[in-house]
């Protein structure tokens, strides 16, 4: 009895300590990875001119650190499973951070090109990563929310970091003998060497090794998650996590949720340049920064809300596919706004609705991989990749559409039918789920009916005897 009474404190003492020493420091981690990945955002605003880009030859530098990444994603984190997530971590950020860096010194935009597939090779498996890393610290319960706050550095990144990232281009133009976008690669670089060296003395592989954990909160948060892995049918192969439908229509929406995220991020700030000409005057490129900023902003906000209240309703597939439904509509309708003001809004409804999907949406792969096995690592690993195709896609097509049309929209309206799409496959893999539990249930009555028969028959074969 007294064991039950306890154990709610417990639960609650235990999930803020590990939150409280983890989510404060992925996070960080996350920011500096994705302003990493996503600078040349910014970069392109002078690097276009010194290096000769067309519209086409920047989506496809975007784009193809995204084929480095989708090709080494899997084994990565099979690695990551293997090695444990302190070192893996640690190797992935120095790598990327070093990539990173060198690229204030490309000479061309063949270069270009070859450091972007590097960059992507080096950050495979980080994301991911993390995201098994935390299923192997968190109980089901609390992911969600916790996941939103990880995820928060996501937004974040893009709302701090185009101004910073601007406010270095514009005024450390000279700086070293290079160009300002060359010093924005050289100095984002470096925090990720720095945290590299941090990650590895930081990090705790698992709760049994947690040293600032006593020893009872040990016992605790390794028996629940056990159970939790235990009840859940965990794929313990990665034959079996690969060749579940689930896990490839899960990439595929995922796929379509951040078809519209890197389209944002990676082509916004020349949407935001072009306002030049409405308002016939030449604001600056810290200027482009803030105002790039603002639906990174917003959306911030709107996802810590969103997940919240995921979490306290419990309604998972509803809180993917409303706010995919909602960035779906608004980013064509972006094309008819009259305005940089009302463009803005628009733009800024598509990013709410974005990041409102994601950390609900990386709950749904949780329900069915769970726990520390090579079959969970492989199973997040491909969802992510088959997502983050979207990463190569969304910049070399909406790119190349902008070539050949002249304008933005054709790019645009890809944008939202893509995440249509998505909409329709979270309500397909809702009607599938429900289906497989259906089929789950019954052959558990079924199971469990024969082995009370069996029970039965043994013990009158006993009394006979």
């Amino acid at each position: 009895m007294s064991s039950v009474l306890q154990k709610p404190e417990i639960e609650a003492r235990v999930v803020r300590k590990v939150a409280r020493r983890l989510i404060p420091f992925l996070g960080l981690a996350y920011f500096v990875n994705y302003l990493d990945r996503t600078n040349i955002g910014l970069a392109k605003l002078t690097m276009s001119t010194e290096l000769g880009l067309t519209e086409t030859m920047f989506g496809l530098a975007s784009g193809l650190f995204f084929i480095g990444y989708l090709l080494f994603e899997v084994p990565s984190n099979l690695a990551l499973h293997r090695f444990g997530a302190r070192r893996w971590i640690a190797r992935i950020m120095l790598t990327w951070g070093i990539i990173a860096a060198a690229m204030a010194f490309v000479p061309n935009v063949g270069s270009l090109y070859g450091l972007r597939m590097l960059l992507g090779i080096a950050e495979a498996g980080f994301f991911p990563g993390v995201l098994l890393y935390l299923t192997l610290w968190f109980p089901r319960a609390y992911r969600v929310r916790l996941m939103g706050l990880f995820l928060l550095a996501l937004p974040v990144s893009s709302a701090l970091g185009a101004p910073l990232s601007s406010a270095i281009i514009q005024y450390c133009d000279g700086l070293f003998g290079l160009s300002g976008w060359r010093v924005m690669f050289l100095i984002e670089g470096i925090p990720a060497v720095l945290l590299a060296v941090v990650t590895w003395f930081y990090l705790t592989d698992r709760p049994s090794q947690a040293t600032w954990l006593v020893e009872d909160e040990k016992v605790w948060l390794t028996r629940e998650l056990e159970s939790e892995a235990s009840e859940s049918g965990s794929h313990g192969s990665v034959r079996r996590a690969l060749t579940d439908s689930r896990v490839w229509m899960l990439g595929l929406v995922y796929f379509g949720i951040t078809y519209g995220l890197y389209s944002l991020s990676f082509f916004l700030p020349s949407i935001v340049a072009g306002f030049k000409k409405t308002f016939a005057t030449d604001f600056s490129l810290f200027t482009t920064g803030l105002i790039v900023a603002v639906p990174f902003a917003v959306g911030a906000v709107a996802m810590v809300l969103w997940s919240r209240h995921s979490d306290r309703t419990g309604e998972r597939i509803w809180h993917v596919a409303v706010p995919t439904l909602i960035g779906a509509v608004s980013i064509p309708v972006a094309l008819y706004m009259q305005s940089p003001l009302t463009t803005m809004i628009s733009v800024t409804v598509n990013a709410v609705g974005v990041f409102c999907a994601l950390p609900v949406f990386w709950y749904l792969p949780s329900t069915f991989l769970t726990g520390a096995g090579a079959g969970a690592a492989a199973g997040i690993a491909v969802v992510n990749s088959v997502g983050n195709l979207s990463g190569f896609g969304a910049p070399y097509v909406t790119g190349w559409l902008f070539d050949a049309t002249g304008n933005s929209r054709a790019g645009l309206w890809v944008v939202g039918a893509v995440m249509l799409v998505a909409v329709m496959l979270v309500l397909v893999l809702r009607s599938r789920v429900s289906a497989t539990r259906s089929t789950e249930d019954a052959e558990t009555r079924v199971a469990e009916g024969a082995g009370q028969r069996s029970s039965a028959i043994r013990s009158s074969s006993g009394r006979v005897r």
